[in-house]
């Protein structure tokens, strides 16, 4: 597709999110999903190769996820549709695959390499005294940065962030995630889909060594003493960021509802 042709059709989007938001035409939504179907193709080639479901079901399931981004999506905040639209697709065919018991597989070369990558890490820590970042241990792997990245997002969506999970605050007593939501309606143990996706975009946007700190604890399910010891900190710096991060996430979960 040419610069120009692909020029048009952002402008022919944004018009037709425009009018949407105005006139929540059925048939101008139905336009927009037939635009940026190309999205949802994308994501559901990608999950071909991780389960059993044929395309055609995954195709239907990421048509959801596109219809939620469109109903959410407000022109106001300057964000390109095609990225706001991206989380809302995977998270809904991983919502998808989730409920119907389904395992992700991850290919036997990537996992390889991740427990690769634990000795490596280990090493830089060890000759640099701080966290490598990913572009050494890429380098470390001798691979390129983009599929360290890729093996990285695989090996955290292996198990999916639950909000129920128990959390540990010295201060305040026992609470768990779903208590970062701001809506009381949804703490549950079946939230809705959205807020599930707006924790896992606010997860990106903590500091890189919080973030690792919260993953490990939350997605896999490591105790504080095995996260000091892969990350090379004291109990107590996991303690600390545990709680720096779970601060941050309320924070940034409280803006975004507003």
């Amino acid at each position: 597709m040419s610069t120009t042709t692909t020029t048009e059709l952002k402008h022919e989007i944004s018009k037709l999110l425009r009018d949407y938001q105005l006139s929540r035409s059925e048939k101008i939504r139905n336009q927009l999903v037939q635009l940026n179907f190309g999205l949802v193709r994308k994501e559901a080639h990608y999950w071909i190769h991780q389960c059993r479901e044929s395309y055609e079901d995954l195709l239907q399931i990421g048509c959801m996820g596109l219809i939620r981004a469109i109903e959410k999506f407000e022109l106001s905040k300057g964000n390109a549709f095609s990225s706001y639209a991206m989380p809302y697709i995977r998270g809904e065919i991983q919502h998808y695959l989730r409920d119907k018991g389904v395992t992700i597989r991850i290919p036997r070369r990537w996992l390889a390499l991740q427990q690769q990558a634990v000795g490596i890490s280990r090493s830089l820590r060890e000759q640099y005294d701080r966290q490598p970042t990913d572009r050494e241990l890429a380098a470390g792997l001798e691979i390129s940065l983009s599929e360290w990245q890729e093996i990285k997002l695989a090996w955290i969506n292996r198990a999916p962030l639950s909000l129920d999970v128990p959390i540990q605050d010295g201060e305040e007593g026992a609470t768990c995630l779903a208590e970062l939501v701001p809506d009381q309606n949804y703490r549950s143990f079946q939230l809705a889909q959205e807020d599930q996706i707006r924790l896992q975009q606010a997860l990106v946007q903590l500091e890189q060594r919080t973030r690792e700190v919260v993953e490990c604890v939350f997605l896999q399910d490591l105790t504080q003493k095995q996260v000091a010891e892969y990350l090379g900190i004291s109990v107590v710096t996991v303690s600390r960021r545990v709680k720096k991060g779970l601060d941050l996430l309320k924070n940034i979960m409280s803006v975004s509802e507003d």
